[in-house]
């Protein structure tokens, strides 16, 4: 399914803006990738030709770009120049690549080089400072664990490799060589170099906070009956779109939508929901407190429903969290995503908040454009420092970009609208 762009406007006023008078955020293309089974292209499709799992993970860190290519069993990381400077291979899926060394030894000087990893499906990945590499992959089916309290298979880890590409051991929900975890969702790494992995289970979430190196981790479990909401609000339903690691503090983002019933005014039967409101909630890891929370308005779109010209209310996306307590949240339209970026100075009591948004919330907003031929793939990173960098794939080539929106928000920076 094609995805939709990112597209961001910057406004200070809680209101919704108009469409009118956005402003786009400069893209660079920095490189491009072919589209295939060799070092330094992206397979987009299957050994059979088919499109199969066609998604990339993505991480930039350091101006070094880092992607994990499922179908193609490899981890490859490149400079913002394109240069290929290592890969982790699956050997029984990729020939030897013919530009890097594959031999190299303890203290020897090489630039460029690969190593072996039986990698099955590799997907979401992060990096810390050490330019260590934390990438999900799948077990083989022997491995498979059977949780008989949820009735859901445990099937994933996440894979440590250190600086140069060596593997160093795997995650799983104890630490190193632990039980396999559910559907991971999410892969983080903070300031102290810990490792965040949020995961997606059948009763709710799971987040697993490790120390540096994989320690002994903190649990955070979130039940679906148990998702936060203001009280005394009307009765709503409420879906959590994401949890989300902060890169500066031991706080977890988690974005709530809630939403209410519409019934039939002839015949008072229920005929369906609406969105009633979203809610973004800051926790402690520390005390497992809320200690924040920050109201999301919607996109306004204008649609023709039977007829008529509506005003459609929309729910963003949570993109990521940036230095700060910055929040990048997104809306897939015409022109590519509409960008809503959120910011409290200070935090406060979240029920209160609710209640009544402060006024001291910073909201900008934007648009990111994204040519339509480039929408086969695209896989989306947000740096700490605030920058949007992208996999964009067409029919024949898939391009790597960025969109400097971290000089935007530097004091100083220019301003958006």
């Amino acid at each position: 399914m094609k995805a939709a762009i990112l597209a961001a406007l910057f406004c200070l006023s809680l209101g919704a803006c108009s469409r009118s008078g956005i402003s786009s955020v400069a893209r660079e293309d920095l490189f491009s990738l072919g589209i295939g089974r060799l070092e330094d292209q992206l397979a987009l499709y299957g050994l059979e030709g088919d499109l199969g799992l066609s998604r990339a993970g993505l991480a930039m860190r350091d101006g070094l770009f880092y992607i994990s290519d499922r179908n193609g069993g490899k981890v490859v990381r490149y400079n913002s120049y394109g240069d290929l400077l290592f890969m982790i291979y699956d050997d029984e899926s990729n020939s030897p690549p013919l530009s890097l060394k594959t031999n190299r030894g303890e203290g020897s000087v090489v630039t460029r080089w690969a190593f072996t990893y039986p990698l099955r499906e590799p997907g979401r990945i992060a990096v810390d400072s050490r330019k260590h590499i934390y990438v999900e992959d799948r077990l083989p089916p022997d491995r498979y664990y059977y949780d008989a309290d949820s009735r859901a298979l445990l099937d994933s880890v996440v894979l440590h490799f250190d600086q140069d590409g060596r593997f160093v051991e795997y995650l799983g929900q104890e630490g190193a060589g632990g039980t396999p975890f559910f559907r991971i969702a999410g892969i983080y790494t903070t300031g102290l170099d810990e490792i965040v992995v949020v995961c997606r289970q059948t009763t709710g979430w799971a987040v697993y906070w490790y120390g540096a190196g994989g320690r002994s981790p903190v649990v955070i479990s979130l039940k679906n009956n148990a998702i936060p909401a203001p009280a005394g609000w009307p009765e709503v339903s409420a879906s959590v779109d994401a949890i989300m690691a902060a890169p500066d503090s031991r706080e977890l983002y988690l974005k709530v939508d809630y939403y209410r019933d519409i019934y039939d005014d002839s015949t008072n039967t229920r005929v369906g929901t609406e969105p009633d409101s979203s809610l973004i909630w800051v926790m402690d890891i520390g005390s497992g407190a809320y200690v924040d929370c920050i109201e999301v308005p919607f996109l306004e779109q204008a649609a023709f429903v039977n007829g008529r010209r509506e005003t459609l209310w929309m729910l963003y996306s949570m993109m990521g969290v940036a230095r700060g307590g910055r929040i990048f949240l997104s809306f897939p339209v015409d022109e590519g995503y509409s960008i809503l970026i959120l910011r409290r100075e200070g935090a406060g009591d979240p029920r209160a908040q609710a209640a009544s948004p402060s006024a001291s919330l910073e909201q900008r907003r934007g648009l990111i454009r994204v040519d339509r031929e480039e929408l086969y793939l695209n896989s989306f990173d947000l740096s700490a420092d605030g920058i949007i960098s992208a996999i964009l794939a067409g029919d024949y080539e898939a391009k790597v970009v960025w969109w400097r929106t971290d000089k935007m928000l530097a004091e100083g920076g220019p301003a958006w609208p």
